[in-house]
């Protein structure tokens, strides 16, 4: 029984033909035309069209960067998208002919974490993916948690700074202008201009508008202001998990998305930040934060096996 997973994300379309083992059959990828929506259904289409040749397709499941509504159809908004009440499902199942369920990206990760990677063993998983962004997905008991209307689990969204940063969801403060890729980018780049004797190897690498892989590769150098921007993400970082575990208790944390790869230089340093700010410390069992397993294939794996079970 075959299903095709497609990640939408800001810059990138990802797909791929999952089995019930949750392993990637053949997978393909697309550029994401971010600022005409009506592009994105055509080619999540032509891509499900290239997998599917020679196969028989159950269906197919999209994990989109944004707010999926209840029906798991429409996606009401997106912070990094031009989707203002899209209706995806509709458009691509349309296309394709094959039925369709659009998630959540980070809900879909989750599931496939839980489900087939670094949280199978657990029952109360909550994943973080930091990226451009900071996704959420929460799996208690086997389940998929969603809320009343399909929009739970939107961690980056959580205010953390009151009249703070201005955030893509058009809210100051949230906590993925803190914590994420885009608030690495910026901390080095703020450090850069306002003490440039700390940030002679990181200048030297961008040569012109600083980007996250030469943030990361300057602080592996021992650039000193890479180092102190890895540092600042990580303690916004601990000290939002530590937050979560007061609502929500859970028995693990995974996190995943394209700043995971650069653990070396935050994750030791987030788990003592985190330790440190918990409620109650000493007084309760500490959740584990692990690293995801399944890469950048997690978000296709979930949304594959969330069609198949639909």
């Amino acid at each position: 029984m075959l299903t095709i997973g497609v990640d939408i994300g800001g810059t990138k379309v990802a797909a791929g033909v999952v089995d019930e083992e949750g392993k990637v059959l053949q997978s393909a990828l697309r550029p994401t035309p971010a600022d005409r929506p009506d592009l994105v259904a055509e080619t999540v289409a032509s891509v499900v069209e290239e997998l599917s040749q020679g196969r028989e397709i159950e269906a197919v499941g999209l994990g989109a960067a944004g707010f999926v509504d209840e029906t798991r159809s429409v996606v009401r908004f997106a912070p990094n998208l031009a989707w203002r009440e899209e209706p995806l499902q509709k458009k691509v199942s349309g296309l394709v002919g094959l039925p369709v369920v659009v998630e959540n990206d980070a809900n879909a990760m989750a599931w496939a974490e839980s489900r087939f990677g670094a949280g199978r063993d657990q029952t109360h998983v909550v994943c973080i993916t930091v990226g451009t962004g900071i996704g959420g997905g929460l799996v208690f008991d086997g389940a998929l948690f969603r809320g009343r209307w399909g929009m739970g689990a939107e961690l980056g969204h959580m205010q953390v700074v009151p009249e703070g940063r201005l955030c893509g969801c058009g809210n100051l403060g949230c906590w993925e202008q803190y914590a994420s890729g885009n608030a690495l980018v910026k901390t080095a780049t703020e450090l850069a201009e306002a003490q440039p004797e700390r940030a002679s190897i990181l200048l030297g690498l961008a040569g012109g508008t600083i980007e996250g892989e030469e943030v990361t590769e300057a602080a592996r150098r021992g650039d000193d202001a890479s180092l102190a921007a890895f540092a600042e993400i990580a303690d916004w970082l601990g000290q939002g998990l530590a937050d979560l575990v007061a609502v929500l208790d859970p028995g693990c944390f995974i996190i995943g998305g394209g700043v995971s790869r650069a653990a070396d230089l935050f994750l030791d340093r987030t788990r003592e930040t985190f330790a440190r700010s918990l409620t109650g410390r000493g007084h309760r069992p500490v959740a584990e934060i692990r690293l995801a397993e399944l890469g950048a294939s997690a978000g296709l794996v979930g949304a594959a096996d969330l069609a198949r079970r639909r």
